[in-house]
């Protein structure tokens, strides 16, 4: 978590050289855990988290509103929520959003993941919130996968969709970027979606290996 904060800091100053409004960081930038019991034990919550401390204290100093991907804890402990957070240019938290489509997943040959093992899903849509870009709507990874989430925010007035993520190679490749078109276009919106990029390690292999993609600042 060190490491990713020291990176995510590195992306703040070239955003605020670029003339960056915003920054829009991946899913999960506070960490990815090789297993679900290790994803559970690293999880803090935001008052006591080095990684959103420390991204506070950036957008606060940088005046740059920064969307980012964390994990939270769960009031029983057992699973840990996969959340998105608004930090605002005053370095204060005014927006969270819980993930609520969780990616289990077993292809032939190809991935078998269960988020669900450590991660416990959302229960509410939240209209979008206004921003220096526009009004946004927060989304997550799989959430991609089902087009009524993305209209009925469209309806409730956002002109920008988000989907932070962090897909693998093998389910990237299959609807990753056209799903993210057609998103666009069935909403008429503006689709901002950082993805994980390159191999994470601790045993994840290529089954964890990220599609590919930027972090995206605008």
């Amino acid at each position: 978590m060190t490491h990713n904060l020291a990176q995510c800091q590195i992306l703040v100053r070239k955003a605020v050289a670029a003339g960056a409004k915003a920054l829009f960081l991946p899913e999960a930038t506070d960490y990815i855990a090789p297993t679900p019991s290790e994803t559970i034990s690293l999880v803090r919550s935001t008052t006591d988290s080095p990684f959103v401390l420390g991204l506070q204290k950036s957008a606060h100093e940088a005046h740059l509103p920064i969307h980012v991907g964390i994990h939270e804890p769960t009031t029983e402990g057992n699973r840990v929520k996969n959340t998105l957070i608004w930090i605002n240019e005053k370095g204060e938290i005014s927006h969270r959003y819980q993930k609520l489509h969780l990616f289990d997943v077993e292809i032939e040959n190809g991935p078998v993941l269960r988020e669900s093992k450590s991660v416990e899903p959302g229960s509410a849509i939240l209209p979008p919130f206004h921003t220096p870009v526009g009004k946004v709507a927060s989304m997550i990874c799989f959430d991609l996968r089902f087009p009524t989430l993305s209209t009925r925010l469209r309806d409730q007035g956002a002109q920008i969709l988000t989907y932070p993520s962090a897909f693998t190679v093998p389910t990237g490749k299959v609807h990753w970027d056209v799903l993210l078109r057609a998103r666009a276009i069935e909403t008429q919106s503006y689709v901002i979606a950082a993805a994980q990029v390159g191999r994470h390690g601790g045993g994840r292999g290529e089954e964890g290996d990220a599609v590919g993609g930027e972090e995206g600042c605008c």
